[in-house]
């Protein structure tokens, strides 16, 4: 992939994040690269005074540093960040906020040497990953802490992964066969200004969040099947009355996963019921709502992959450096959140269909909690307890973290977005999201088993068979831990996806 701070799509992340696609700078970029440079020279060659090249930082941007010193500033700036917390991010969300980095980098608005933005992509196609720890930003100035991080590797300091193993950046860089970096004025600062470690977290989680989005779907037909609802709320015409595209996709996936449903026509003709529980009825409304939600997300994470924000920026035509705030993360920590609050009323939704699975009351002739001897066997009656803890979990989660604000860096820094909270936010709802997506797989191909010899739509079969797959039939009660683990990693792999996305 050549970089050359276009907009990078979700599947061109994934496709150096995941599949570790190659990457160079593109030679468009290069020029542009190399004239903010000179304007970063030129600055110092005239002793003049520019935030972050010449000055302190934050709080102390009033702190004029000599010229012999401004190598140490930059690299005191990477020392003194690099104050993560926590677990480190995973090697694909590395892989995308480095990714991320270097194409914005590539821009030309940085004032930072190409060989530094080299030095970024030969890190990734030789897999040196430098420990990231998941905690420690706000969003303002960008994430300074993680992106403090990755750069410290990049100058031999820290601790990296090579190849899966964690060792000392500088070894890491010589089996590697890269050579430190030794940053020059405004160098650390170009890499620590900026969004991306919050747009590599979420913007992974956005693209689960999108399969959990379809899934919720086949889920949700399967379901339906099982408690032999109707697909009569699916019409095309009743989706055409309120045209939301999301709202419209939605019903044409329900409307396909049940194509040629035995089940449906085994009680077409005398069903008293008028129509179905919320919960099967509105799938498309709020379902595509929440596609809705996360397309915005995405759009939104499309203009901030092509987006300089480092601070301040350089604007080689008129050699002007401008001061601003580029790097506040207000634009991601919002979608985030979005995201995070749809994905929790898919979660919500799915909960409810399960309950009418194994709830004897609502599960129209169905075993009560899918046993086959209720009483002396309890089914699915703790699976559902499970799926309602996740869902009280992605609730508590679902507040939104950009509401925050706490003053940082002695009041210079008076409001920030907590984007990288909200990342991590979304992050965890979609792990819990696929999980309950799991039980409620499992609940309805359960309560297809008590419709057989009928059979549902062709795409609740092929979703069917791919659980029978993981998981038998629940003829006797059995521990269900592993079977939900099972098909929830079947989830992320993307066992249920079509040639289109769509099983």
């Amino acid at each position: 992939m050549e970089l050359n701070g276009q907009a990078l799509a979700l599947s061109d992340i994934a496709a150096v994040a995941l599949d570790r696609e190659q990457v160079k700078i593109s030679s468009a970029a290069k020029p542009r690269v190399l004239a903010s440079r000179k304007v970063v020279e030129e600055i110092i060659a005239r002793d003049a005074v520019v935030y972050g090249v010449t000055t302190g930082f934050g709080k102390l941007s009033d702190v004029r540093i000599p010229r012999e010193a401004l190598s140490d500033l930059q690299l005191n700036l990477v020392r003194s960040h690099a104050c993560g917390i926590g677990e480190p991010l995973s090697e694909p969300e590395v892989r995308a906020m480095m990714l991320l980095r270097a194409n914005v980098l590539a821009l030309g608005f940085s004032g930072i040497r190409l060989e530094i933005v080299e030095m970024l992509c030969e890190m990734l196609n030789r897999r040196v990953h430098p420990v990231v720890p998941e905690k420690g930003s706000v969003g303002a100035s960008g994430d300074l802490a993680p992106l403090a991080h990755l750069a410290l590797t990049l100058i031999g300091q820290g601790e990296a992964f090579l190849d899966g193993q964690r060792m000392e950046s500088a070894d890491a860089l010589r089996r590697a066969k890269l050579r430190p970096a030794h940053l020059q004025a405004k160098e650390g600062l170009a890499l620590l200004n900026g969004t991306q470690a919050m747009h590599a977290v979420g913007g992974l989680a956005l693209l689960r969040g999108k399969r959990v989005s379809r899934l919720a779907d086949v889920s949700g037909a399967m379901s339906l099947e099982a408690l032999k609802g109707t697909p009569a709320a699916f019409d095309a015409r009743l989706q055409d009355a309120r045209p939301h595209p999301g709202q419209t996709a939605a019903a044409k996936h329900l409307v396909a996963l049940l194509e040629g449903s035995e089940i449906r026509q085994s009680h077409l003709k005398d069903d008293p019921r008028v129509q179905d529980a919320y919960s099967l009825r509105c799938m498309p409304q709020v379902h595509g709502a929440a596609r809705g939600a996360l397309s915005h997300c995405e759009d939104v994470l499309l203009v901030e992959s092509g987006s300089a924000t480092d601070n301040p920026l350089v604007f080689a035509e008129s050699g002007d450096v401008i001061s601003g705030g580029n790097f506040h993360g207000a634009p991601l920590a919002f979608v985030f959140d979005y995201a995070a609050i749809a994905i929790v009323d898919l979660m919500s939704m799915s909960e409810r269909r399960t309950d009418r699975l194994v709830n004897p009351d609502k599960s129209e002739g169905l075993p009560a909690f899918l046993a086959r001897q209720p009483g002396l066997e309890s089914g699915f009656m703790t699976a559902h307890v499970a799926a309602a803890s996740l869902v009280n979990e992605a609730r508590v989660l679902a507040h939104p973290a950009s509401v925050d604000n706490i003053t940082t860096s002695g009041g210079k820094e008076d409001h920030v977005s907590m984007g990288m909270t909200s990342a991590l936010k979304l992050r965890s709802i979609v792990d819990l999201a696929e999980n309950l997506l799991a039980i409620e797989l499992l609940a309805a191909a359960e309560g297809l088993e008590h419709r057989r010899p009928l059979k549902s739509g062709a795409g609740v079969e092929r979703a069917f068979e791919i659980v029978r797959g993981l998981a038998p039939p629940l003829i006797h009660d059995r521990p269900l831990a592993n079977d939900i683990a099972r098909v929830a990693e079947a989830i992320r792999r993307g066992d249920f996806d079509g040639e289109d996305g769509m099983l």
